[in-house]
């Protein structure tokens, strides 16, 4: 996971945000990379990096905040989300980052009226690898036995 982590932070902040949202889109949320969510983040993004649906149908959109960041993410960090979403007049937030979160930001995420989910580096990379978005599986056994349950008659 850690070499997995090393090659996600020497990539351009544009790229890790695009890459969050086809993590994302991959975990289940909207449908196809291209009707599903967009990265939209750069200069004058009013603290929001991409936006997704949270299903198929876009009843609702989650807002992205995603930051590759080597420093711990604070309770200021978050709490500048929060209000990025209020001005949105979003519910639903996701903030991402390579590092980790300190214990009042986590805190404060956990308090608030909207649902902020915060994912750090170590669950970024294992969400990657369960989801194959920038793995490739090398190897692979399988191993069969009987099945039992098939061969019982009712």
């Amino acid at each position: 996971m850690e070499e997995l982590l090393q090659q996600i932070k020497g990539c351009s902040a544009e790229f890790f945000e695009r890459l969050v949202v086809d993590l994302l889109v991959k975990m289940g949320y909207g449908g196809t990379r291209a009707e599903a969510g967009k990265a939209v983040g750069g200069s004058g993004d009013e603290g929001i990096d991409g936006i997704i649906n949270e299903d198929r149908l876009g009843l609702d959109v989650i807002y992205i905040q995603a930051k590759r960041w080597e420093n711990t993410v604070g309770r200021p960090d978050i709490q500048q989300f929060a209000g990025a979403l209020q001005g949105q007049k979003a519910r639903k937030g996701v903030f991402i980052t390579t590092s980790g979160f300190s214990k009042a930001a986590i805190e404060y995420a956990r308090d608030i009226e909207s649902s902020i989910v915060l994912i750090d580096g170590n669950t970024l990379a294992s969400l990657m690898i369960d989801h194959d978005v920038g793995v490739t599986l090398e190897t692979s056994y399988e191993i069969k036995r009987i099945d039992s349950d098939y061969f019982e008659e009712f």
